[in-house]
Parts: structure tokens; C-alpha cells; sequence
């Protein structure tokens, strides 16, 4: 399908906007926008939701922080795999019926998080539930890239990445809310009822599209890959990824016991709301699209970085509002810096878009994966402090990376030359 061309109805998701109209004048955009980003949220609710309630599962589990740090993020192992299997074989992957099947089997080791009797049982759960999590967030993102013009793409990912940003903030607080209330078990339950909700959004708002029908392009996949890992653009895309999941996990992972710890000594109720700390980053994350076309991906993605940096700073005073704040900066900057990477790969790949989305997913999660590994490592042995020291080399290391990506070019797809030329870029098909 072209990605320019429009589809058959205004209330599907995504509708696309032809490439030459404003945004605001799309009576229909804030609907689909609403409606991509509820979508996120309830694809994406599980992964970061029992981070508030580490101090508690560490209690339970009887195991010190790194261990449990990395039972909650070993999600993203699954994560990982997903993305790699699903930009494998993306090509004869029904993008809707995908999504509405990975996000009805997500409820199944959600639900069974309640009972896990031991540390292996539930870290092979996480895993499980990444599986799941992982091939309904590529293949989405691959549906928006498919389905929405240039411009409208990077609206349409700015939705969908605020959608994950709330899904940090609603399911942190419901997690640590549930958990004091009905318990660890009846959290895990909710968060189930919640995965098949997000199944029925699809099946309700996806079903009314086109059929997507996979590409039979008749290329291999591996050609698919040599070509993607062959574009510089998208190796740094890939590699700056990494980093931000490094990043962000590495600070809201053990940001916790901090908190939990003298001299801040919060509650596990006060724990939860902590994490009003992302509601800035709702509002400024769909600010995103436009600073990209604006000032392009690298000025705003180094701009990010910077933003998240001044943050971490502020985490390792031996005050709340210090940290509460540094906290609000490094969700405003690794959110951004989210969205700002996630829709330059769409722009930029230059065949098979999900095949791209699957690569850059399967390093975002390494990176999660490699983050809570490495830095629970270090914090165990040599605090708080030294932790943020490696996460502050991270995000040097990826400022010096982000003056790589290169926008200037031109390339084909779907049949339309898509000319890239600093901020602008345009559909010759139009």
C-alpha cells in the first residue's frame, strides 16, 4: 500500500493525511490520535507498571534489588526476541490480526504473575509477557509507517510514544495503588483485564481498515536486513536507541530504592505517586513531531539528551524536590528523545518498514536488558552515585552518536521518492 495514499474511512486507525494538508485541518485527527495513543498505552501498561512495586516484590521474593531489578526488566529479554522475529518474518505478518493476537495472549502470563511461587517462575513470565508486548508494539509501529503519509507519520508516532508515556505514569500509580489495596495477586489481575481490553480496542478500531496484507516483495529477509544494517542512518538510529532504554531503566529501576531509602524514606504508597513525574512528558512527547520537521531529528535528539542529562544531575542530591525534579528531566528528555528516534527510522528505511521497526526494537530492549543488568551490578556494589556516573557516560557516548544521523537523502518506497532535505520532506507523489 502506498504510504501516502488515503484510507477508505475517517474514524480508522490511522487514517492517513495526504502529505500536502496541515494536520489541523484534519477534523479526525485528535480522534485517531486519542485512540492511537489509549492503543500504546494498553499495549505497553505491564512493562514499567511493576517497577513501583520493586521494594515490595523484593520483600516478598526475599532477594536483594539487582536481583529483582532484573526479574522486572527481563521483559525486555522477550522484548528483544520479539522485535528480531517479528522484523524476520514481517513480510507475511498480518499487521492487524498480529496485533489483536499478541495483545490477546499478553493477559495469559500477566494473570499468571499472581501466583508465581518463585524468582524463576516470575522472571520467566516477564519474559513471556515481552514476547507478547514486543510483536503488538512492532507491528503497530509498522502499521503507522504503512498506513500514514510522511507528514502524518510523525504526529502518528508522537500519539502513539505519549500513549507509553502515560502508560509509565497511570500504570506505576494503579501498580502501587492495586498492589497496597487488593494485594500483589489482584495487581497482576487488573493488569490481564487490562491487556484484553487493549485486544478489543483493535479488534473495534483496527477491523474497520483495509486488510494489511503482508509485502510479498519476493526479497529474502536477510537481504531485507543487509540492507537496513547497510544504511548508517539506521545503524545509529539502532545504536541510539540502545542507550535510551539504557537509560531510562537505569534511572526508574533503581531510583526506587533510593526513594524507599534514608534520608528520602517515602512510603510504598507515597512511592506511587512519585511518578506524577511523567505527566510533564505527556504533554511535551507530541511536541516531538514537530520539532523534528522544524529543526530535524539530530538538532532535536541531541536537544533531548541534553534536557536528560541536566536531570541526572539533579538525582543524586539528598533532596526530594532535587530528585523529583531530575526525574521530571529525564523522562521529558529519553521520552523525546523516544519519539524522535522511532519515527526517523520509518522515515529513513528504505524497504520493509517493520522489518526496521522489529531491528530498532530488538536493540531499544537490549539496551533495557543490558541497563539492568550492568547498572543493578553497580548500585549493589558501589551506589547510588557511581550508578549515575555510568548513565551519565551513556548519554555522552550518544550525544557524540546523534551528531551522525544524516537526513539529507533520497530514497524510494512503496513506488513514491520520498526527498529528504534537512527539515523537509515531501511525497513526489502527491
Amino acid at each position: 500500500m502506498n504510504a501516502a495514499s488515503p484510507m477508505t474511512t475517517p474514524y480508522a486507525v490511522p487514517a492517513a493525511v495526504p502529505a500536502h494538508a496541515a494536520a489541523e485541518r484534519d477534523p479526525h485527527a485528535l480522534r485517531r490520535a486519542l485512540v492511537i495513543g489509549l492503543m500504546a498505552f494498553l499495549t505497553l501498561v505491564d512493562l514499567f507498571a511493576t517497577q513501583a512495586i520493586l521494594p515490595s516484590l523484593a520483600r516478598f521474593y526475599r532477594v536483594s534489588p539487582a536481583a529483582m531489578g532484573l526479574a522486572v526488566n527481563a521483559s525486555t529479554i522477550g522484548m528483544a526476541v520479539a522485535g528480531l522475529v517479528v522484523a524476520f518474518f514481517s513480510q507475511h505478518i498480518d499487521r492487524r490480526r498480529g496485533i489483536f493476537v499478541s495483545l490477546g495472549l499478553l493477559a495469559i502470563p500477566t494473570a499468571l504473575l499472581a501466583t508465581a511461587p518463585n524468582l524463576t517462575i516470575f522472571t520467566a513470565l516477564r519474559i513471556a509477557q515481552g514476547l507478547f508486548m514486543s510483536a503488538a508494539f512492532t507491528l503497530t509501529l509498522s502499521y503507522l509507517a504503512e498506513q500514514c503519509s510522511v507528514r502524518a507519520a510523525a504526529g502518528a508516532f508522537a500519539a502513539y510514544i505519549t500513549g507509553n508515556v502515560a502508560s509509565n505514569l497511570v500504570g506505576r500509580l494503579m501498580s502501587a495503588t492495586l498492589a497496597e489495596t487488593l494485594g500483589l495477586a489482584g495487581n497482576f489481575y487488573v493488569f490481564a483485564g487490562l491487556n484484553l481490553a487493549g485486544a478489543l480496542l483493535v479488534l473495534v478500531t483496527l477491523s474497520r481498515t483495509p486488510s494489511m496484507a503482508a509485502n510479498a516483495s519476493g526479497r529474502s529477509e536477510w537481504s531485507i536486513w543487509a540492507e537496513h544494517l547497510r544504511n548508517r542512518a539506521l545503524r545509529v538510529s539502532f545504536a541510539l536507541g540502545f542507550v535510551i532504554l539504557f537509560v531510562f531503566l537505569g534511572v526508574f529501576t533503581y531510583i526506587n530504592f533510593v526513594l524507599a531509602r534514608v534520608p528520602l524514606s517515602l512510603a510504598p504508597m507515597s512511592l506511587g505517586f512519585v511518578y506524577f513525574v511523567f505527566l510533564p512528558s505527556i504533554f511535551t512527547t507530541p511536541l516531538a513531531g514537530r520539532a523534528v520537521q522544524r529543526f530535524g531529528a539530530r538538532a532535536t535528539f541531541r536537544a533531548s539528551l541534553l534536557v536528560a542529562a541536566i536531570g541526572l544531575v539533579l538525582l543524586v542530591a539528598p533532596n526530594l524536590v532535587a530528585v523529583l525534579t531530575g526525574m521530571v528531566l529525564v523522562a521529558v528528555g529519553t521520552f523525546f528523545g523516544q519519539a524522535t528516534t522511532t519515527g526517523f527510522v520509518g522515515r529513513v528505511a528504505t524497504t520493509d518498514r517493520a522489518s526496521a521497526s522489529g531491528i530498532y526494537l530488538a536493540s531499544y530492549f537490549c539496551g533495557g536488558l543490558v541497563g539492568s543488568a550492568v547498572l543493578g551490578q553497580v548500585f549493589d556494589r558501589f551506589g547510588w552515585t557511581a550508578c549515575v556516573g555510568v548513565i551519565g557516560l551513556a548519554l555522552l557516548a550518544a550525544l557524540l552518536l546523534a551528531a551522525r544521523l544524516n537526513e539529507g537523502s533520497t530514497r524510494t518506497v512503496h513506488g513514491s521518492v520520498l526527498v529528504h532535505s534537512g527539515e523537509s520532506m515531501q511525497s513526489t507523489s502527491q
